[in-house]
């Protein structure tokens, strides 16, 4: 098997670091455009104003591990992934079912995180980056535990979706 040269390991890592920063800036986005919006589900809120606060951790928990390479978060990759959050967000607002796609799409986006982290954790272990192990450890768990609850709550919401419904009240969100 052939092996990168340590430096560009290092920068393989550094570009996943700052893919990295750009996806929580989008899930920001996603979280605010949800919270805007939330009415009848005060579960699902509090679980996304929690995970917010994971996230603003996770951002500087990167920035940090960045810094010790002397490296800056790419304001494009920021600025673009927060628009597509937002675009993303938008996208379910005209659905009837809002809060149930967007239950999916959360899921969805929680595991592209985990991925994200599993990725930069392997690279850690390859490129001997060990002082960064710990940080992404601790936003690989606050990604899995989060997905986890959101994917248990689907059939809450779901049922919630399906009483409030019935009852003739506005249900999507």
């Amino acid at each position: 098997m052939a092996t990168l040269a340590p430096d560009q390991t290092q920068d393989l890592f550094i570009t996943g670091l700052k893919d990295a920063h750009g996806v929580e800036h989008q899930a920001l986005a996603l979280i605010d455009r949800q919270l805007d919006r939330l009415t009848h589900y005060p579960e699902v809120a509090d679980l996304l104003r929690r995970h917010r606060g994971e996230t603003e951790g996770q951002i500087a928990r990167i920035e940090e591990i960045l810094d010790g390479f002397d490296a800056k978060p790419s304001a494009l990759k920021d600025a673009a992934l927060t628009l597509s959050g937002n675009l993303a967000a938008l996208a379910h607002t005209v659905a009837p079912d809002e809060i149930i796609k967007n239950s999916f799409a959360n899921h969805a986006f929680e595991n592209f995180e985990i991925a994200a982290y599993t990725g930069l954790l392997a690279l850690v272990d390859i490129g001997g980056f060990s002082r960064a192990k710990a940080a992404l450890e601790q936003s690989l768990g606050e990604e899995q535990r989060t997905a986890q609850l959101i994917l248990e709550s689907i059939p809450a919401v779901t049922r919630k979706f399906l009483d409030l419904r019935a009852a003739g009240e506005k249900a999507d969100r």
